[in-house]
């Protein structure tokens, strides 16, 4: 008996196609789950006072909430790497809201979590919140294009400020160039 090689290469490509749907639909599900589960984590956060990691074996924990308008709600985490930008924008050093003498700088992905950074303009207002349930509202001062390689991103200042960073064009084919999309804001 001969095997025909059509319904072969139909069969195979019809499995093909399913795992990778399924491996897609996977990704989607773990990415709202870690979503609420964040949420979780910040809701224990704000009575604890104190980090509460949203799964056992988080590298991160959320350290603060910032809002834009009505379309943007984001838990802020800790750290700015590879182990919490993938679930949400990250903040290096965590600061209090009312804390006056640096900027607080927040980075995140320009393709998922901060790509309404496109559309923020100047005088819109930023509410950020920290661990101690304090919220500060931030107006946009400013948004630049910055060279990393010969610019700093957070200026000195003396007045609260929010920097909030993320790769620049925001339609890059290609991730990781130098140039950042850096928005000023003062509270």
């Amino acid at each position: 008996m001969r095997v025909k090689p059509l319904p072969c290469l139909v069969l195979l490509l019809l499995a093909t196609g399913a795992w990778q749907f399924g491996s897609g639909v996977w990704i989607y599900a773990k990415a709202q789950l870690a979503q609420y589960l964040i949420e979780q984590a910040w809701q224990r956060t704000l009575v604890r006072h104190a980090a509460v990691k949203p799964w056992p074996w988080a590298d991160t924990w959320p350290v603060a909430r910032l809002q834009w308008k009505d379309e943007v709600d984001l838990y802020v985490l800790a750290g700015i790497n590879g182990a919490s930008l993938p679930f949400g924008p990250g903040m290096e050093k965590h600061v209090q809201v009312g804390d006056a003498d640096k900027p607080i700088l927040i980075a995140g992905h320009r393709d998922t979590h901060f790509a309404f950074l496109a559309q923020v303009h100047s005088a819109d207002k930023l509410t950020l919140t920290d661990m101690q349930g304090q919220t500060r509202v931030f107006r946009v001062k400013s948004r630049d294009i910055v060279d990393s390689r010969t610019q700093k991103l957070a200026p000195e200042t003396a007045t609260p400020a929010l920097v909030l960073v993320t790769c620049y064009p925001f339609d890059a084919l290609r991730a990781g160039g130098p140039l950042r999309f850096v928005v000023k804001a003062e509270g």
